[in-house]
């Protein structure tokens, strides 16, 4: 049976691609969901494949403007790709996302990222794991705070959404230019996904919170939290679900993580997307009372080897010769020099042999080449040259992470 793979045309198909992820939350998006979510993610780039005239699956690409170290970069991120249960195993995944890659690159943006429902599906098509998150769960009894924490500075309000609006996006905005791995959110995407209270987003819980944190009146740190309730054979239990809570500065950060800490009746606090150098181990008196659960972060793959080696900073000058790998993206196979900010094609003996999923692994700078090479996804040639890597492509600020998933 002949299948067919193309963008979306109409905001029609545009809600049939996306049931076909849908189908396995037991979601079936809205008239008025398809026309906000297309707001963010317009039918152009949201592929679609046909049996007939039947949509059966989708895979779409968010436009990002995604933070690497020391630069900002288009960035094509992945979401809401699912084929029907009726048309599994047919090869229709690997044709949408052949399509997907060939149109990113046609469009020159350097990187593709995305957050896999399942992680074994993306290192075929050159995606490496590039960041760790952390989900944090501990009980309220247990959130004091460890001796010798400064004293409290400033104060912290609860806000109403409008104000919410207007001062949010600058605080995030700090964080986003110096942390690899986060995304420029729109106006509409904080209107329509970060700060929206849907009833569908509420799940058991309540309603969505805004906090924000002030020093001498100046913002400097904020917080989404909801609060769930359940009643027990031993009484009310509550829940505190913290959904972001970033701050400006390690000050800002500390005074919003010690009000979600101290809020009084919560018996449980979940935080489900924290980076993997939050300072909360820290802050907590009783570290060992954490529930820590390491979970896969973002997945990156370098659709331009060229340009996005080009694109980032470096933490020191020295020359690497790679031999890339890179069966779905044959455009970036090849052997590739990078001395100082310079990326361009070699003619070089390679110092190093990995795929461009292990590249992707390293891009952000979530993964040693030594880490790589230990599970066999690099190969060196010359001796020295994976300690050479590293200390060009070691970390220049915080831990590579994303808030949010997409």
């Amino acid at each position: 049976m002949a299948y067919r793979v193309r963008s979306c045309r109409t905001l029609e198909e545009w809600g049939q691609a996306v049931a076909a992820i849908g189908h396995y939350a037991g979601w079936v998006p809205t008239e008025e969901q398809v026309e906000q979510f297309a707001e963010l993610l317009p039918p152009e780039r949201l592929h679609a494949v046909f049996d007939g005239q039947s949509i059966v699956g989708g895979a779409g690409a968010f436009d990002f403007r995604m933070s690497v170290p020391g630069a900002v970069v288009p960035c094509s991120g992945v979401t809401v790709v699912g084929v029907l249960p009726t048309h599994r195993r047919r090869g229709l995944l690997s044709r949408m996302m052949r399509a997907q890659l060939d149109a990113t690159h046609e469009r020159g943006e350097p990187i593709a990222a995305l957050y896999a429902s399942e992680e074994t599906i993306y290192g075929r098509y050159g995606y490496g794991l590039a960041s760790l998150r952390q989900k944090v769960s501990l009980t309220g009894d247990r959130a004091a705070l460890s001796y010798g924490t400064p004293l409290r500075a400033g104060s912290v309000r609860l806000v109403d959404k409008d104000e919410a609006r207007r001062t949010f996006p600058r605080l995030y905005d700090r964080v986003r230019r110096t942390t690899p791995g986060f995304f420029a959110r729109s106006g509409d995407w904080w209107d329509l996904r970060r700060l929206a209270d849907s009833a569908e987003s509420r799940g058991d819980a309540g309603p969505l919170n805004y906090a924000l944190a002030e020093i001498d009146d100046r913002p400097v740190a904020y917080a989404l939290y909801r609060i769930a309730q359940k009643e027990e054979d031993a009484g009310w239990k509550r829940r505190l679900h913290i959904i972001e809570a970033l701050g400006a500065d390690t000050l800002g950060t500390r005074e919003i993580w010690r009000f979600l800490l101290e809020i009084d009746w919560i018996h449980e606090i979940r935080a489900s997307l924290l980076p993997v150098d939050h300072p909360l181990f820290h802050l907590v008196a009783r570290p060992d009372s954490l529930n820590l659960r390491t979970e896969t972060g973002l997945w990156v793959r370098l659709v331009d080897v060229g340009a996005a080696l080009s694109a980032r900073k470096y933490a020191a000058d020295a020359r690497v010769t790679f031999e890339v790998a890179d069966p779905f993206g044959p455009w970036n196979a090849g052997t590739w020099t990078l001395e100082g900010d310079t990326v361009r094609r070699s003619r070089r003996r390679a110092d190093l042999r990995l795929g461009v999923t292990a590249l992707g692994s390293a891009y952000l700078g979530g993964f040693s080449f030594r880490e790589l090479a230990a599970a066999g996804l690099v190969e060196e040639f010359s001796r020295g040259a994976v300690a050479r890597a590293d200390a060009v492509f070691a970390p220049i600020g915080p831990a590579p992470w994303c808030p949010e998933i997409f």
